[in-house]
């Protein structure tokens, strides 16, 4: 780690959506532990995410709610931001692309960009939806991809196979907005030109040069990322068009001509946001923002999932190149796709374990859950989550291994020394918890410690957090065995000295324990501490400093340290929460085909129509006198399955109606319901009541019906024309 800063960004999730955990082990949490690492190792690093607010994705979710995209936003930006916190991601900033210093700092991209003459303006023919009159971005368009066959392949990307795509050639096309084919029109973007920056950036991928200067280790990348990058190169770069026609975006720069309607192409504006979150950051704490996107002392690295990588390694590095003055990349260590018990993760199908309602449902386990993820991390392929393995983990690694050596280490330095840490005879022999057969020394015994705290922190520097973790619980069950070879509670009567050096070693375990745990399981990591008697991490050099003692085979915790009462750090979870989790799951994916089901169902229910009545004449439907009301009142009617006796408000005068909606509403459920009626119906006689008009309903394919309402808050007795 020779770089004098780092700035370190995770990508930046769509704000339509919460974060699953597979978000969570593709991006957020490998980007937390290499900078939780950076931190204790005491390097200058900002750790920068924030919200994309942008893109046909917030669109589409805005008419799928039927709502704004500003409302869409600001709901998921905040439950992403909270979850964020709550799951332990230490972002120093958290920002969001809808603020104004990003629009600021992505338009003025795109006017170097302009000024440069990095564009070309082209007149191209692109989808249209004539149903909703719109031209149609990439993401708003879906259809078979021409490579694997994926039907739900998007205009600019297969997300199954990850081939980058135009939506010219998608297979039977069609609109996400309205479902129609869509025709094709012209209209003029601005495109970059990617062609003019392919020998270069293929050059900087598999060599690491670029300007004749050794910016990365192409051996460090991971095969991946360096075989996509390929993959498209070889297929030849071409022009990309930077701009589209949306509603919704960053505006292209009015003063540029031919500007009005075009907004930023959402993959030009969200990686600038990583910059003006870096601004924003800066203007916070007082601090200057370029030298960490502009000196050659500064690494930059992106933590992304393998869907990112060619917009990561290929475009947005043309893009600071073309604008100049900014660093690239050192490192992407992208990772692959995590799966959910045997099946594909997916938002859209609601596949998914969500981190906010994990974190809220296992309150206190959130260490578990992060736990869990390094195990199954993917990085270098997909691998799966389940969580009969989440609680095997749990109960056999996390309960099992560390919390019981924890347990023991603290239990036994109470009841042997009131919880005061012995002063010991240095040169007293044991038994190595690194092996049985060897007898080792309490110096040399924290020198191997070291060396194990170094070869963690070299993997966690190789972006291999799996491996990280692994010497981490090896460094616990080395404490274990160090107890349990030298069994002290067998021995504390025939030899209180050794005794006394095996429990003071262990408690330095449990201490450099404290530190290492951080980056991985920080909130465990302040427990530690706690019950050590041992200040907060302060997240500058701590881990630095414990190395440095422990070279010199001195302790981290000095003799005579009180050490306070022990409690569980971690707790077996039973079957019963296990089962309900799964049990959720399952009731998540029934829900979510029902839903389908439906909806196929009201796509097909042509063939289902009710015929239309006999032609009237505009006369004939001019006698009706339609009014709004409200119910007041409903009831049910006795000896009748199907009547509901409802009092309705017409602002003017009170009715008595009787509907035949029994068998499809409570009354609870109908009062207060707004409605239409027939209010100049002649009265009919129903089981001895007066029925003094009739409500206006729906019906639905599957038989059900729904009131036909006037607009919420409408005055009573209003006509309907």
């Amino acid at each position: 780690m020779s770089k004098k800063r780092y700035l370190v960004t995770a990508a930046l999730p769509y704000a339509n959506g919460p974060l699953h955990i597979g978000h969570l082990a593709g991006a957020y949490l490998p980007a937390d532990i290499f900078v939780r690492y950076l931190r204790l190792m005491g390097k200058d690093v900002v750790f920068v995410c924030g919200s994309d607010e942008h893109g046909a994705a917030i669109t589409v979710k805005a008419r799928k709610e039927g709502t704004t995209p500003r409302e869409v936003v600001d709901k998921y930006h905040a439950i992403l931001r909270d979850t964020f916190q709550k799951i332990g991601i230490s972002f120093d900033i958290y920002h969001r692309t809808s603020e104004p210093l990003h629009h600021e700092t992505s338009q003025d991209f795109f006017r170097k960009l302009f000024e440069n003459k990095e564009f070309i303006e082209e007149t191209t023919e692109q989808y249209y939806d004539e149903t909703v009159g719109q031209f149609l971005a990439d993401r708003y368009i879906v259809g078979a991809c021409p490579v694997c066959a994926n039907p739900d392949a998007y205009g600019d990307q297969c997300e199954k196979c990850g081939s980058s795509l135009s939506p010219t050639d998608l297979i039977e096309p069609k609109s996400m907005l309205s479902g129609s084919v869509p025709v094709k029109r012209p209209t003029k973007h601005w495109f970059l030109r990617l062609d003019q920056h392919e020998q270069w950036l293929r050059v900087w991928i598999n060599t690491g040069v670029a300007d004749h200067k050794q910016l990365h280790n192409a051996s460090d990348w991971k095969n991946h990322v360096v075989g996509q990058c390929n993959s498209w190169l070889d297929q030849g770069l071409q022009p990309r068009a930077m701009t589209r026609d949306l509603d919704w975006g960053v505006d292209v720069p009015q003063e540029i001509p031919g500007s009005e309607g075009k907004k930023l192409y959402v993959w030009l504006d969200a990686p600038i946001g990583y910059i003006s979150a870096t601004k924003q950051w800066a203007l916070d704490h007082g601090k200057a923002w370029e030298p960490y996107w502009k000196s050659d002392d500064t690494a930059l690295i992106h933590f992304i999932g393998k869907d990112n990588i060619v917009f990561h390694c290929l475009i947005f590095p043309a893009i600071l190149k073309a604008h100049g003055g900014f660093i690239l990349p050192e490192n992407v260590p992208a990772n692959q796709f995590l799966n959910l018990e045997g099946r594909k993760l997916s938002t859209s199908k609601n596949w998914a374990v969500w981190v906010h309602e994990y974190c809220e449902e296992v309150a206190g386990q959130e260490d578990v859950l992060r736990y869990n993820m390094i195990k199954k991390m993917p990085e270098q392929s997909d691998s799966e989550f389940t969580w009969t393995g989440f609680q095997e983990t749990n109960n056999n690694e996390l309960v099992n291994n560390l919390a019981n050596f924890v347990n023991r280490v603290l239990v036994l330095n109470q009841k042997y020394y009131d919880g005061v840490l012995p002063r010991i005879d240095e040169n007293c022999l044991f038994k190595s918890g690194w092996n049985q057969e060897t007898e080792g020394q309490y110096n040399e015994e924290l020198r191997v410690l070291h060396n194990k705290l170094q070869e963690m922190g070299a993997a966690i520097e190789r972006y291999e957090l799996r491996e990280a973790l692994r010497i981490l619980m090896e460094i616990s069950s080395a404490g274990n065995a160090l107890l349990q070879f030298n069994e002290p509670w067998k021995t504390v009567k025939d030899d209180p000295e050794m005794v006394k050096v095996v429990l003071n070693l262990a408690v330095q375990y449990v201490a450099a324990l404290s530190v290492a745990t951080r980056p991985f399981m920080p909130f465990s990591a302040d427990r530690l501490r706690k019950m050590l008697n041992l200040g907060p991490l302060q997240d500058n050099g701590d881990l630095l400093d414990v190395l440095n003692e422990l070279v010199e085979g001195n302790p981290i915790v000095p003799a005579h340290h009180a050490l306070n009462q022990p409690e569980h750090l971690f707790s077996r979870i039973p079957d019963e929460v296990i089962d309900q989790q799964i049990a959720k799951l399952t009731q998540q994916d029934a829900a979510k085909m029902q839903t389908e089901s439906t909806a196929a169902a009201v796509e097909t229910a042509e063939i289902n129509h009710t015929p239309l009545a006999p032609e009237i004449q505009f006369d004939d439907f001019a006698k009706l006198d339609l009014r709004t009301g409200a119910i007041l009142t409903a009831e049910k009617m006795e000896k009748s399955k199907k009547l509901l006796k409802l009092s309705v408000d017409l602002g003017f005068e009170t009715r008595t109606i009787l509907s035949g909606i029994a068998e499809h509403f409570s009354p609870e459920e109908v009062v207060g319901q707004q409605v239409v009626i027939v209010a100049n119906l002649a009265p009919r006689v129903m089981m001895g009541i007066d029925s003094q008009g009739m409500s206006l309903m729906a019906d639905a394919p599957d038989g059900k019906l729904s009131f036909v309402s006037p607009q919420q808050g409408w005055m009573n007795g209003r006509g309907v024309k």
